[in-house]
């Protein structure tokens, strides 16, 4: 082994050492003269350099929790690589392949699913960076719009109007002009007459008559549930019913403390065609984003659900 050879096979230990934060070999490899000299021109003493090495973290992310984000964020370096380094291992090999690749749930349902949910959880920031990934993933922009303005029936414009900006925000910014195509299919005349028909529709002939139904002083109330959140979002075109049953029930679950909605909305979603199964996907999809408190009082409430079609199915007619 000629000096040359030689000198490469240190600098290999070297390396060999620094990745495997393998002391001894180091100790080993490197005269206690040794300095190391960085093209900045900063000079790093033995002990400095050994100090810096023992500071390194090997991450292991997995590959396809590697592919899964460049598809979300092409491109994209999270800064959390360099100052969280064992946390972002962690949540993205959970989130991005132990979580994705759990069960069949369609990317564009996930990504709308999870869009929901953080209108739900009030989590403005996240939902800035998934809006991109959503659309990466095929959701369109008219999508998009259509969850952010039914969450204004189940959370409240204070809530909403944040992500409302964003939304638009990000569009611009796509080169998409804003407004989009119309998606309105009722006036201000058959509103309340169309609400109550989407009622029907999803919940039965039982709501027929709910916005004249209940005591006089909050009657009213029954009449915006039919004319408002209904009669204006369900009607509207850009997704079917079972897209806002299942959006809605992202809302209730995130947001909390709706547990009888919740329940009421899974059953909802069970009887336009999301079946006990899809619901559970729904909610492992966006298990991640809320914790598992939320996600598990939504477990709760679809189990109920179930239980409560299950009866009314084995309820003999009158």
């Amino acid at each position: 082994m000629d000096d040359k050879d030689r000198i490469g096979e240190y600098y290999r230990l070297m390396y060999e050492g620094m990745v495997k934060k393998d002391e001894m070999l180091l100790q080993k490899v490197l005269d206690p003269a040794f300095v190391l000299a960085h093209m900045t021109g900063m000079s790093q003493p033995k002990e400095a350099f050994k100090k810096e090495t023992d500071k390194m973290t090997e991450i292991n992310i997995t590959e396809a929790s590697k592919r899964y984000h460049e598809r979300m964020f092409p491109g994209y370096k999270s800064k959390f690589l360099e100052t969280d380094p064992e946390f972002i291992e962690r949540f993205d090999n959970f989130a991005f392949d132990e979580v994705v690749n759990s069960d069949d749930l369609d990317e564009r349902t996930r990504m709308m699913a999870i869009l929901a949910t953080l209108i739900g959880s009030q989590s403005v920031d996240e939902f800035r960076a998934m809006v991109p990934a959503a659309l990466n993933f095929g959701v369109t922009p008219v999508e998009v719009k259509e969850i952010v303005y039914q969450a204004v029936a189940y959370l409240g414009i204070g809530r909403v109007f944040p992500c409302l900006h964003i939304v638009n925000d990000i569009l611009t910014e796509r080169g998409i002009q804003l407004p989009l195509e119309p998606q309105a299919t009722t006036t201000t005349e058959n509103r309340l007459e169309a609400g109550e028909q989407a009622m029907i529709h999803i919940m039965g002939e039982s709501m027929r008559g709910f916005a004249q139904s209940g005591p006089e002083e909050s009657r009213h109330i029954n009449k915006w549930l039919t004319d408002n959140c209904f009669g204006d979002y369900y009607t509207r075109k850009g997704l079917d019913n079972k897209q806002r049953e299942m959006i809605t029930f992202c809302f209730l679950a995130a947001q909390g403390g709706c547990e009888p909605q919740l329940t009421s909305h899974a059953v909802n979603n069970m009887m336009v065609g999301n079946d006990r199964a899809f619901l559970i996907k729904v909610i492992s999809q966006c298990l991640p984003f809320i914790g598992y408190p939320r996600s598990l009082n939504a477990l709760n409430c679809v189990n109920a659900a179930a239980d409560r079609r299950k009866a009314a199915e084995e309820t003999p007619e009158r």
